[in-house]
């Protein structure tokens, strides 16, 4: 008579069997790329020692040529998640299979998006800055459509979600496609277009700062200036500037979600 594995043994046998595979598959990219942990381990001493004796202490003398760089990429982060919200709605239900019943539309919008979505922020604002040259419509464009990316593919899940399950009842009582969308759909979407946006402000404000870093403005471009010219204590102190604005955005956002009473992702 044979006898049967405890399922506790095999819940914990392909427990193991995962982790080795996991383990595996990590030991194959430190070989393939020629990675010495060993060697990371005893540099960082040498990158710590490196970046007290040169960069610290911050240099704040010049605080207020920063304020304008500041500014720039506060206003790139709120124009850029304006405009893109906007556009993202529309594409989001464009994607949508429960608000576009058209597969053909459905098909482009989505190749389209997936176009925008896959090339990182940094690789626009490169591509771009032949066109436009160095400067702040640079960056702008480049959030945009970075952003526009990521949100429409949002917008339309959560759209997918809505429409659903609280949107037969208006199917059944005969509304049309534009009663659906402004009493159906965007009464209910609010809450989740305000987060997905919010969060993507967060996102944002972080992609500005680094978007200087190939020319297009902001206070990155501040930052990769004094690196290239060995100012280092000026360059932590646009450093730390970054940070505490960041951190500032994000408590920021977080107590305006509370006030909205929207959670969070």
């Amino acid at each position: 008579m044979e006898r049967s594995i405890p399922l506790s043994v095999e819940k914990k046998a392909k427990t193991y069997l995962n982790l080795g595979l996991l383990m595996a598959v990590v030991l194959f990219c430190f070989l393939y790329l020629n990675v010495n942990v060993g060697d990371i381990v005893t540099a960082l001493p040498n990158l710590v020692g490196f970046l007290v004796d040169n960069f610290m202490p911050p240099n704040f003398t010049n605080l207020g040529v920063y304020m304008g760089a500041v500014m720039d990429t506060i206003l790139f982060a709120i124009v850029g998640t304006y405009i893109s919200a906007f556009l993202a709605f529309t594409f989001g239900i464009l994607m949508s299979e429960a608000m576009m019943p058209n597969p053909w539309v459905r098909g482009l919008v989505r190749f389209f998006i997936s176009f925008l979505r896959n090339i990182p922020v940094l690789i626009w604002a490169s591509l771009l800055i032949f066109v436009f040259g160095i400067g702040n419509m640079v960056g702008l464009i480049a959030l945009i459509l970075a952003t526009v990316g990521f949100l429409s593919r949002s917008y339309a899940e959560s759209i997918n979600e809505i429409a659903g399950s609280k949107l037969e009842s208006l199917r059944a009582s005969g509304a049309g496609w534009w009663q659906i969308l402004f009493h159906g759909l965007i009464p209910e979407f609010i809450p989740s277009w305000m987060n997905w946006t919010l969060f993507s402000f967060e996102i944002n404000i972080r992609a500005s700062a680094i978007l200087g870093t190939v020319g297009a403005g902001g206070l990155g471009i501040l930052i990769q200036t004094n690196l290239n010219m060995r100012n280092f204590t000026e360059a932590a102190a646009l450093i730390v500037i970054l940070v505490a604005m960041v951190l500032l955005t994000e408590a920021a956002v977080s107590l305006l979600r509370k006030r909205l009473s929207i959670g969070g992702h």
